[in-house]
């Protein structure tokens, strides 16, 4: 079974905290990513407000219906006593079989314990 990873954060627990996370949604299974998060976990991404796991894991299987080859990473930004934030990138092809265009996407989150505030600030990149 699982460690849960709780505060306050070291630098050593941080950084396996967002290892974890980083492991989980390189699975994309969009049940066991949102475990990831608190059941009243509030998302941004872009202009898409989300609350709770329910609406994370709608949100998550329609994305990788459009977003292929996804494989992602996340580096510790920094963190506090009860906080992490996280720089994540990942690449993509807009095609199911590698044809299409590649991107790249790039943002931060912010992890707190009492609530997962998950704010994607994120762009796309095209890769040539």
């Amino acid at each position: 079974m699982s460690e849960i990873i709780r505060p306050p954060f070291t630098r050593e627990t941080a950084l396996k905290k967002v290892k974890v996370a980083e492991r989980a949604w390189n699975t994309r299974n969009p049940p066991h990513i949102s475990l990831s998060y608190t059941p009243d976990t509030i998302w941004r991404n872009r202009d898409t407000f989300l609350q709770g796991r329910e609406e994370v894991v709608k949100f998550l299987t329609k994305k990788w219906e459009r977003e292929h080859f996804y494989v992602l990473r996340k580096e510790l930004f920094a963190f506090t006593d009860d906080k992490i934030a996280v720089q994540f990138f990942y690449e993509w092809n807009e095609k199911a079989d590698g044809s299409g265009q590649w991107f790249r996407t790039y943002g931060l989150e912010v992890i707190s314990p009492l609530r997962t505030a998950a704010l994607f600030v994120d762009s796309d990149i095209f890769l040539l």
